[in-house]
């Protein structure tokens, strides 16, 4: 259900009561508080996804790779919130939308391998103004359908002209594996009017087991190649010497 189709089926309801210019002052003041709530989140949003940016910039630095494939973020509509609200049996209120749910701000971090989203967790709720609420291990303890991520739903502020606002984030880690694995697992699961047989659902949870294999042995071939971490921060000192001598030679030049 679009904004636009909303606010059309309002004005139909409300006319034969009201002026024009009166109705849409109502609409208006009826919808600016969930507005600017999406706003809000919108913001905080931003901010994770920020904050990541630059812990892969820095830890870039250190491993000589980025830890992060990518980062997708999700903001839910408001007619996903209204469903979610309703299948939680919530008041529609602002204040209730804020308190009740968890998952109306998400930020997916894709990641290279099993130990940095480890690694990327800790350095995340290690920042000070990030306040863990609830944490979900599905990669040491996946779903009996096989899913694994590591979910976190988390506290942030966010600063506004008047005011600091606490805000709600998910936030989701997973290998591409994973990932890939859980995308194309809930297109085929989910899809109108297909029936997701016993095989089916055993050859889907057989995928997503070579997937952690994959992962696992995708993370050998790493550490085999790279060493231990030391080796590795040589390694990555001499490329990076390299690069800085090669960038002063091109300026001289």
């Amino acid at each position: 259900m679009s904004s636009d189709f909303t606010r059309q089926m309002l004005e139909q309801l409300l006319l034969p009561h009201f002026s024009k210019s009166d109705v849409q002052q109502r609409i208006h003041a009826y919808a600016h508080p969930y507005r600017e709530l999406i706003a809000y989140y919108r913001c905080a949003m931003m901010h994770v996804e920020t904050k990541f940016n630059i812990l892969d910039e820095e830890l870039s630095l250190e491993y000589d790779r980025n830890p992060i494939e990518s980062i997708k973020t999700r903001l839910k509509s408001l007619e996903s919130i209204v469903d979610k609200a309703i299948r939680k049996q919530v008041p529609l209120t602002v204040e209730s939308i804020e308190q009740n749910l968890n998952d109306v701000a998400g930020v997916r971090v894709i990641c290279s391998h099993p130990s940095d989203i480890y690694t990327l967790a800790d350095a995340f709720l290690k920042q000070d103004d990030i306040t863990l609420i609830e944490k979900k291990d599905y990669i040491a303890n996946p779903k009996p359908n096989g899913y694994r991520s590591l979910h976190l739903i988390v506290e942030t502020p966010i600063f506004l002209h008047d005011k600091k606002k606490m805000m709600k984030v998910e936030v989701q880690f997973r290998t591409i594996s994973m990932d890939w694995w859980a995308s194309l697992e809930h297109k085929i699961r989910y899809k109108k009017d297909v029936e997701i047989t016993p095989e089916i659902a055993q050859e889907l949870y057989d995928c997503a087991e070579m997937s952690a294999e994959l992962d696992k042995r995708m993370e050998t071939i790493q550490n085999t190649v790279f060493g231990d971490k030391e080796a590795m921060k040589n390694l990555t000192y001499s490329k990076r010497q390299k690069r800085f001598y090669l960038k002063e030679q091109s300026d001289l030049n």
